[in-house]
């Protein structure tokens, strides 16, 4: 298990759909460490596969004290809103303030495929549908009304890291991470 680079605005592989996990099995437990490393590292209240070059369906959070993480989420959002700071480890150094739905339920399997029933609210709520946002090629700029979203892409191009190249994947001939199969 190691830390991983954390992809920035920008790299392609944040704005594409991530692929179901359909193989549960040594490799999907090693993505899922690495994840929660790297979260844990940077640190982060959760992390999605894209976000370290590897389009699958997983996330990993810490909110609270508690570490756990999610594959193939489906979510189901409460009707009351939330509106406070966001961020985000894909752009450094960045919050603005999002809506999100307070409370939500959460349901997809663990890195065993067994069946997991995660219910939120608040910031752990917050990340749930941050992460989930991830999987599915979206930033949480994207839900910023039209003045905030001007001034984010305002500050993200002003960015130290803005602009950084990715980093290169080497990947081994039986691999499938990141190859979105």
């Amino acid at each position: 298990m190691s830390v991983q680079r954390i992809r920035l605005f920008g790299d392609p592989v944040l704005r594409t759909r991530a692929e179901d996990v359909v193989d549960f099995d040594k490799e999907l437990r090693t993505l899922v460490a690495d994840l929660t490393d790297t979260m844990l590292d940077a640190p982060g209240a959760g992390l999605a596969a894209p976000q370290i070059g590897v389009s699958l369906r997983v996330f990993t959070y810490h909110v609270d004290g508690i570490v756990g993480h999610l594959i193939n989420p489906i979510l189901s959002l409460g009707a009351e809103e939330q509106d406070g700071p966001e961020g985000c480890l894909s752009l450094p150094e960045l919050a603005f303030d999002t809506k999100r739905a307070l409370n939500v339920v959460a349901t997809g399997q663990n890195m065993w495929g067994e069946p997991v029933f995660l219910e939120g609210s608040e910031l752990l709520a917050r990340a749930i549908q941050h992460e989930t946002d991830h999987l599915d090629g979206i930033i949480f700029i994207d839900r910023l009304d039209t003045a905030t979203r001007r001034e984010a892409m305002k500050a993200i191009r002003q960015a130290e890291w803005f602009g950084e190249p990715a980093p290169q994947v080497k990947l081994s001939p039986h691999s499938t991470f990141g190859l979105g199969m």
